[in-house]
């Protein structure tokens, strides 16, 4: 069952899926649906946000960064998400992630949270 609001697609790769991060972070089990974005790759991510941890069970999260090359692909999940919860989970991801829109496999449009843009060295 949809929630009312739900209007806002997140794609999720990650600690979002997991039941106790739903509950902890939006107060109920969202609705998902499988789905793949395609020119991403994986990689992990050591959290240092003692809530981050606590909340998810875990030090090291998936975290993904664009590569250009189609033949990469992330799997993962749509979670639908009323406005006020896509705020609360930009609250739980932590600053090395950055909210982008993307299409995915699905065709789907949909949020992700992917590798923040490294700042550029001072010359």
């Amino acid at each position: 069952m949809s929630h009312p609001q739900a209007t806002q697609a997140l794609f999720s790769y990650g600690t979002l899926q997991l039941e106790q991060v739903q509950l902890a972070t939006f107060g109920r089990k969202l609705d998902t649906r499988p789905d793949v974005l395609a020119g991403y790759r994986l990689e992990q991510l050591e959290i240092h946000d003692p809530e981050v941890i606590r909340t998810s069970g875990k030090r090291h999260h998936p975290i993904i960064r664009a590569s250009g090359n189609p033949a990469d692909s992330v799997a993962g999940a749509v979670l639908l998400l009323t406005d006020a919860e896509l705020q609360a989970a930009d609250g739980y991801e932590v600053a090395a992630y950055s909210r982008v829109a993307v299409q995915l496999v699905s065709g789907r449009q949909a949020w992700v949270y992917a590798a923040a843009p490294q700042p550029a060295a001072e010359a």
